[in-house]
């Protein structure tokens, strides 16, 4: 008999790790069908304009170009985006941005392609644009959408808990400052790609890197005018996502393209620049905190502001509110606080999904303003965070019950003993000739899942061969993250299987079952639950027809292993191809529909914020340090060191969690110190790579990853999300350094250099 170990908690091999390496795994990105069409788009290039004429004459009869669309050959509504449907395929009667698409050309080259784009003529009637949120909130601000009630406001709403404007004055100390949070690009490797045909019977088929086939889908049905059960999207491994692919990206105007080709596949793969210019970003954000305590260390009185720009259009700007506001308190206590958020449309790109969902922009500044008020009663930063750190059965400021698992107390009390933080001193005393250096921490969360804003269902099916093998058809697309890999993990625990033993359908609208994004932490949690139930009824089924076919008595006598059943008196093993044999297909079928739990606290805020996902149930905890260098010569940031002590729950795999935290760590970084993505007055001035600096290995330190593994009962296994709680805390982490290592708070970020050389040119001469 094979010798079982259990796969849960061990750093199993990735099974999509050779097909990746290899180069034989194939990425939206990688398919060239034959006799293949490429289309592309002409987009704006005014940020807000009427259009008065599309002149496709100078390209309609050119050799090599097969067609050429406008919002005028579209059936359906020409309307894509979840939950607010406002953002046109190609558009129709104006532009809001520069990068709105307005005529979709099918040519037989690329080259071709592009001179056909080049010369199409249109002819734009300028509008009044407005590019700050703030001033787009104003009465007589030019309207982007004219049919909205509220105008400019995609959402807005409060959080109130006691009087915090009367608690505000009862504090012994109280601090303010006001953070301007930036865009932040995805710039994930593959870029949006995919390709699209119409086949014999009428099926409009679209393989695409997509984190939300299923929603893909039902959007395409509407915008185009298709009928929805002749629409497949098939997403294979994505290039990278981390929510920039969690909606359409090029789906639409693939549809479109497929839907005018004559039966011809058509490809469509934007550039690094045309990426730039039309992805949507993190929602960049204004937000002012003032925050006061007791001479105890209490935590009293919070007030906050929140406004985020998401764009020309909504996107999920609304939910990134939510979140934001959410998160806008931490893991605190603090029994008086009000949080005010808005979500408002400009004339700039449009703002969307972005890891961490709005928690990221917020938890800079309440980090920062922990801190600074620390600092002004005199106690030490992480003592202060423990003083206040929620328990399991508290409420955060923002009125948050913590009804599961809640570590954030262990993760500060981890960071507390360990060397990086005991030996802070005598590390910054040591600092060498022209350098400062200065030690910072963070703490923060993050919920896992929608929230209540949609339910959050999961459907699996896994299936016994008939050679014994099992295959899983995934239902949420895997970008990266690795929760393929972790489904075979699940299922392998519960069927005494081999990783072998699997094979693996991606997420298919033909094969496999609807079960939401890729995306808000909650892939494996979601799915890994419904998978890990479906694989215990299959395995119920295997056992109950080995005593049908008269192998044994009871079905606890059996051990399930790799291809094979083990009666456990006799001694003897029964091929599992010979038990699948004897069952009918579709009991070697088996199905489980999840839903993740709800929050269901009494609310205390206003119903459109929660009905934008406000609030969670189950979260993530984390703590962060990082020891920082600043070169007083140059202003340039070396991060030296950085510790992340997490609260995911139980880990399935060591290696895809330390991955992760890394990732979202040097993520976090770089929206920290170096992605520095500018516009003026909408346009691009960061158009790719060469300009918007991406942290490499060269730039980061070892990352040090400790793991306090709580067992949320709610999870499979005891895991909660990780994918989003890793790049929260960086930048507060990193500022806080900086701010000890330099005397004095930037509050604009990213924390270039050239801001740091003002602070120190500005500081006295020792």
């Amino acid at each position: 008999m094979t010798t079982y170990a259990s796969p849960i908690g061990s750093s199993l091999k990735r099974v999509d790790g050779p097909g990746k390496i290899s180069g034989l795994e194939k990425y939206a990105a990688d398919y060239y069908p034959d006799n293949c069409l490429w289309a592309g788009a002409k987009r704006s290039d005014h940020p807000h304009a009427l259009i008065k004429k599309i002149d496709i004459s100078p390209v309609r009869n050119l050799p090599g170009i097969f067609a050429v669309l406008t919002h005028e050959d579209i059936k359906g509504a020409n309307r894509v985006g979840v939950p607010e449907m406002d953002q046109p395929v190609l558009a129709d009667c104006k532009v809001r941005y520069k990068g709105d698409p307005v005529v979709l050309v099918l040519a037989e080259n690329k080259t071709l392609l592009q001179e056909a784009i080049d010369k199409i003529i249109i002819k734009y009637e300028p509008l009044p644009a407005v590019f700050d949120p703030e001033a787009a909130l104003a009465e007589n601000a030019p309207l982007l959408h004219e049919n909205r009630n509220n105008k400019n406001l995609l959402l807005g709403g409060k959080v109130i808990r006691g009087n915090s404007i009367a608690a505000m004055s009862e504090c012994d100390a109280v601090v303010e400052a006001d953070f301007q949070l930036p865009w932040q690009e995805h710039a994930y490797l593959e870029t949006e790609a995919g390709v699209a045909r119409v086949d014999e019977e009428g099926i409009l088929e679209i393989i695409a890197s997509t984190q939300t086939p299923w929603r893909d889908r039902n959007e395409l049905a509407y915008a185009l005018g298709w009928p929805v059960d002749k629409i497949r999207v098939i997403a294979p491994y994505l290039g990278g996502g981390f929510g920039g692919k969690d909606g359409i990206t090029v789906q639409g105007l693939l549809g479109l393209a497929a839907l005018h080709s004559g039966g011809r596949p058509v490809k469509m793969w934007n550039s690094r620049e045309e990426s730039f210019l039309s992805s949507t970003k993190r929602h960049p954000g204004q937000v002012h905190y003032e925050l006061g305590c007791k001479n105890d260390g209490t935590l009293h009185a919070l007030n906050c502001r929140i406004v985020l720009d998401t764009g020309a259009y909504a996107s999920l700007g609304g939910p990134v509110l939510a979140l934001a506001m959410e998160h806008a308190a931490g893991v605190y206590r603090i029994p008086h606080a009000l949080i005010e958020g808005f979500s408002v449309y400009t004339n700039n790109p449009v703002g969307g999904a972005f890891r961490g969902f709005g928690a990221p922009q917020v938890l800079a500044g309440l980090e920062q303003v922990m801190d600074i008020l620390a600092d002004k009663i005199a106690w030490d930063p992480l003592a202060f965070r423990l003083k206040n750190a929620v328990m399991r059965g508290d409420e955060t400021g923002a009125g948050v019950w913590m009804s599961n698992s809640t570590a954030i107390i262990p993760c500060l009390e981890k960071v507390q003993e360990h060397p990086l933080w005991t030996s802070r001193q005598a590390w910054v005393s040591q600092s060498p000739p022209f350098k400062q250096r200065g030690v910072g921490l963070a703490a923060g969360l993050q919920g896992t899942g929608y929230g209540p804003m949609v339910a959050d269902i999961a459907n699996a099916k896994i299936e016994l061969l008939s050679d014994g093998r099992f295959r899983i058809y995934s239902g949420v697309a895997d970008m990266g993250q690795g929760n393929n890999p972790t489904n075979v993990q699940i299922a392998a625990e519960v069927l005494g299987q081999a990783a072998e033993c699997f094979e693996l359908i991606q997420p298919d609208t033909l094969q496999t079952l609807p079960s939401g994004s890729s995306a808000a932490s909650r892939t494996t949690y979601s799915y890994g639950n419904a998978l890990k139930a479906a694989a215990l009824q299959l395995k119920e089924r295997i056992l109950t027809r080995a005593c049908n076919m008269g192998m044994g008595l009871y079905a606890e006598d059996f051990l399930l292993s790799s291809g094979r059943l083990n009666h456990l008196p006799s001694g003897r093993e029964i091929p599992l191809g010979l038990v699948a044999a004897s069952m009918r297909p579709e009991e070697r079928v088996s199905i489980y529909s999840y839903t993740a739990p709800v929050n269901r606290y009494p609310d205390k805020i206003n119903p459109d914020i929660r009905a934008a996902g406000f609030p969670h149930r189950v979260f993530a905890f984390a703590c962060h340090l990082a020891r920082v260098q600043i070169d007083e010569l140059t202003g340039e940031v070396e991060v030296c060191d950085y510790l992340a002590v997490t609260d995911a729950g139980k880990v399935l795999n060591p290696q895809l969690y330390e991955q992760q935290v890394q990732g979202g760590a040097v993520q976090g970084m770089g929206y920290a110190l170096w992605e520095d993505f500018k516009l003026d007055r909408g346009e691009l001035m960061t158009r790719n790579l060469a300009t918007y600096i991406l942290p490499t290995s060269m730039d980061v330190p070892d990352i040090l990853s400790i793991a306090v593994e709580t067992v949320e009962e709610s999870g499979p296994f005891g895991m909660k999300g990780i994918g989003e709680i890793v790049i929260n805390l960086a930048l507060p982490a990193i500022a806080n350094g900086i701010a000890r290592a330099v005397g004095q708070h930037i509050f604009k970020s990213p924390l270039t250099a050239e801001q740091l050389l003002l602070i120190l040119e500005k500081r006295p001469a020792e």
